[in-house]
Order: C-alpha cells, then sequence, then structure tokens
C-alpha cells in the first residue's frame, strides 16, 4: 500500500511546547491527521488547539510520560496504515510530504522512512561503517539509523511483526530512537533517509527557553541513565561500563573541578550527569523529571 495524506498521522509528542508548535502544525497540509500527545493535563492547552485546527486531535497523557511512551501513546491512537514521528521544533517544507510519497513507490519495503535535516553539519542519520558515504542527491539511500525527531514509520508492516514493540518506555529522553532502530535491523527491516525531502529542526527548542536551566539539567541526567541503559540492554553490563568509562571519568574530574572553582551552574551539570549514570548502573528507573512550574 502507498503512503497518501489519507493514510498518513503525523504524532507530536509536546511538553511546555506552545511557543513552536503552532509553527510545525502550520508547516503540515491540513489534510493529514495530526495527534498531539501533550504530556500534561492542560486541558486548555488541548481546547485551544483543537479549535484552532480543524485536523488536530490533542491526548492529554496527564503526566510527563517522556519521548518513547508518549509516542507509543499516539501510534495507539490511529488508525492509519503510517505515522510520521515528529518533534514539536520541527519544520516541513512544502514539498516534504510529496517527496517522501514519491520515494516512497520506488521501495520494495521499508520500517521506517526520513526526510533529511536541511543543515549539514548536523546529520539525522549515521550509516552502518563508512561516515563518508557519497549518497544520491534524489534516491533514497539506507542509513543505520534515524534521529528521533522525524521518522516515519510504516504502522502497517511493524505492526504484523513478532515480538516486537515500538518505543522501549524504559528511556525517557535519548536513545530511544537508536534502540528502535537497532531492533528494527534485527529484524531484517530497512531504514531510508530520502534526500530530496527535507525538513528544518529548530534543534533544542521543544520547551519554552523559560525553563531552560531545569531542562538543561534533565537532559545531563537522562542522556547518561540512557547511554548507560542503551548499551547494557544491548551488550551486557560489564561491556555497558566499558564504553561509559571515559564519561564517568570525565564528569567526577569536571564535577571536581567546577566544585572548587565555585561555579555552580557547570558543577550541577556534572552532578546532574553522574547522578543519572549511577542510577543506571544500579538498575534504578529512569526517574527523573525536570521541576517546572505551572
Amino acid at each position: 500500500m502507498l503512503i497518501t495524506l489519507q493514510n498518513l498521522s503525523i504524532i507530536i509528542v509536546t511538553f511546555k511546547s506552545d511557543h513552536v508548535i503552532h509553527r510545525c502544525i502550520s508547516s503540515i497540509d491540513k489534510e493529514i491527521e495530526i495527534i498531539i500527545v501533550d504530556n500534561s493535563n492542560n486541558k486548555k492547552f488541548k481546547i485551544d488547539i483543537e479549535k484552532k485546527y480543524k485536523n488536530v486531535r490533542c491526548i492529554l497523557s496527564k503526566k510527563n510520560l517522556g519521548m518513547g511512551a508518549g509516542n507509543n501513546l499516539g501510534i495507539r491512537y490511529t488508525d492509519k496504515d503510517y505515522a510520521l514521528i515528529l518533534n514539536p521544533d520541527v519544520i516541513l517544507q512544502k514539498n516534504t510530504i510529496d517527496e517522501i510519497i514519491n520515494a516512497s513507490k520506488k521501495l520494495d519495503n521499508f520500517g521506517v522512512i526520513s526526510p533529511i535535516s536541511d543543515n549539514q553539519k548536523y546529520p539525522n542519520y549515521k550509516f552502518y561503517n563508512n561516515e563518508n558515504y557519497k549518497f544520491n542527491q534524489i534516491r533514497p539511500f539506507k542509513v543505520k539509523t534515524v534521529d528521533g525527531y522525524s521518522m516515519l514509520l510504516n504502522l502497517k508492516r511493524l505492526r504484523n511483526l513478532s515480538n516486537f514493540d515500538f518505543f522501549d518506555e524504559n528511556f525517557f529522553l535519548y536513545l530511544e530512537n537508536d534502540d528502535f532502530c537497532k531492533r528494527l535491523r534485527l529484524k531484517k527491516e530497512n531504514i531510508y533517509i530520502v534526500p530530496s525531502s527535507k525538513i528544518h529542526h529548530l534543534g533544542g527548542e521543544a520547551v519554552d527557553p523559560k525553563y531552560k536551566f531545569e531542562i538543561e539539567l534533565s537532559r545531563n541526567w537522562h542522556w547518561m541513565w540512557s547511554k548507560f541503559y542503551f548499551n547494557k540492554k544491548h551488550y551486557g553490563f560489564f561491556k555497558a561500563i566499558t564504553k561509559i568509562f571515559y564519561n564517568l571519568l570525565s564528569a567526577k574530574i569536571k564535577f571536581i573541578y567546577y566544585f572548587i572553582t565555585f561555579n555552580n551552574y557547570k558543577k550541577k551539570i556534572y552532578q546532574m550527569r553522574l547522578s543519572g549514570l549511577f542510577n543506571s548502573m544500579i538498575g534504578k528507573k529512569s526517574f527523573y523529571r525536570p521541576k517546572l512550574d505551572n
């Protein structure tokens, strides 16, 4: 079955994203169903956004579930055959969806297909081995992983895979997409980038900037938690220790340095890194949540 505007949903997980979500929605064709999963119980946000956009349905998760669980919730609410996972700080170009549709017609099968970031300095994909691989600027090309801020899932195909869940909800933030892609590869599913389909990712702007410090603490905590958990899950505990040893040593040294130089901001950042890593190593869940006002 081919991708069409009628059998495609766009799923956007939001959290304090009022300042960017309207730019994202406005860049999407009005014929496409949009499902917003807001990681809150903000009924006013739901009423306002559904009133403004006729093609938008807003699901309130009632608490901050994180990215992976939020995406899974959105997937459960769609009956479409395809779902484009987007971050709220992503803006589509006018032909982004059309180019994906055209490219998909030339592919025999795919589990994931993704547009390409318009910022070449920060590619939204990783190759298998050769990082200097020269790809065709028009034809889709296979990749190892794609970033989670924009990935189109072939739901019709993936729902039929045996023993495959979508996103691992143990990840609150970071690496849930790498884990997802790795498990897809183990199922012999193909992951493609469409170079003619471009998106603009604002990067780090999904949450209102007035919460910048608390979000930065949360990011550092979860980056380290997720890194150890990912490696332990796929390679075992001792291999995970070797992979994060440099991060552990670096965070300890920098924490001590900023402690004795009275740089409280930096000290707190590396304290959070150490905390996230330690809690992951002892098997605790990713419990840390940013402390935000209403």
